[in-house]
């Protein structure tokens, strides 16, 4: 029988993101490479790949997808029309990949962070969104984005410094705006990790003092202790309704009166932090092994 070959999708380079971090990436690999799998780092929008020849593709760190999502999306198209099987699955990437999602969510009774759509081609009018939030603080993004790229956190009385920036960036791409939650600088906010529908290990990113980004490369701290069983069985329940087909899963919230508050739900390329949990890589190879039968 064939051995099967297995891409690790990455992109071109990792850059900044892997600041403050051990290589995640080359430690799955090495994992997956031990246990006698047939793994091979891939650059997503690399040409001269033939896609073809695998009979998995795992979505790891395309990380700069954001930048190129027509690119990306024609990519998917390309996957799919293969036949090929993509972990996550290329209908839960697409979905996920922007963030008009929470719309989803929110008709299917989820909790999540309060948002105004700020549509492309239109205006920024800061005292409409500041109402409509009930807040005195937002945070402004791009529906498609990560790493705190283009992402702005505005005060009532900062927002005509920010308009004129913000109306330029709305005339490229959709944005979205939502409050700024107090209590991911007074409490973190909880990244839960689910491989195969399983729950396998949670962490809490804080913040460097005086910023409100948790990302470990930006300066965010990462710690470990154990979340509150209510927070759990939330992100549980996110998890077996959203990313049943799923290889991996990250349910990312901040705690408001002991419920948690969903910020986003990662299934496209999350970082795993499977430095952070014994045990860790070891689910996600076993959840692997399901889906590969």
């Amino acid at each position: 029988m064939a051995i099967q070959q297995i891409a690790l999708v990455t992109c071109e380079s990792l850059g900044k993101y892997t600041a403050n971090a051990d290589s995640e990436d080359e430690r799955l690999y090495q994992f997956l490479q031990a246990k006698g799998l047939s793994v091979s780092f891939q650059v997503w929008d690399d040409e001269n790949v033939d896609w073809d020849v695998f009979s998995a593709i795992i979505i790891k760190s395309p990380w700069d997808y954001f930048d190129k999502i027509a690119a990306f999306y024609a990519w998917l198209d390309k996957l799919e029309a293969l036949g090929k099987k993509v972990l996550n699955p290329v209908k839960t990437l697409r979905w996920n990949a922007d963030k008009i999602y929470f719309k989803d969510l929110v008709r299917q009774g989820v909790q999540v962070v309060p948002t105004c759509w700020l549509n492309k081609g239109s205006r920024f009018e800061a005292g409409p969104v500041f109402e409509q939030l009930q807040t005195d603080k937002i945070i402004v993004k791009p529906r498609v984005s990560g790493g705190a790229k283009n992402t702005f956190a505005i005060t009532r009385e900062a927002a005509a410094a920010h308009t004129g920036k913000i109306n330029a960036l709305l005339q490229e791409e959709n944005f979205l705006a939502q409050p700024f939650l107090e209590e991911i600088k007074s409490k973190g906010e909880w990244s839960f990790i689910f491989f195969g529908g399983e729950y396998s290990h949670a962490v809490l990113k804080t913040a460097k003092p005086g910023d409100f980004r948790v990302q470990h490369y930006l300066g965010g701290a990462v710690h470990t202790p154990a979340p509150p069983a209510a927070l759990l069985a939330t992100a549980q329940h996110l998890a077996n309704s959203f990313a049943a087909e799923c290889l991996y899963a990250r349910v990312d919230g901040v705690e408001q009166q002991g419920e948690l508050v969903l910020m986003e739900l990662e299934l496209l390329e999350p970082f795993l932090f499977l430095s952070m949990a014994e045990g860790a890589t070891a689910r996600y190879y076993e959840a692997l092994q399901q889906l590969l039968k």
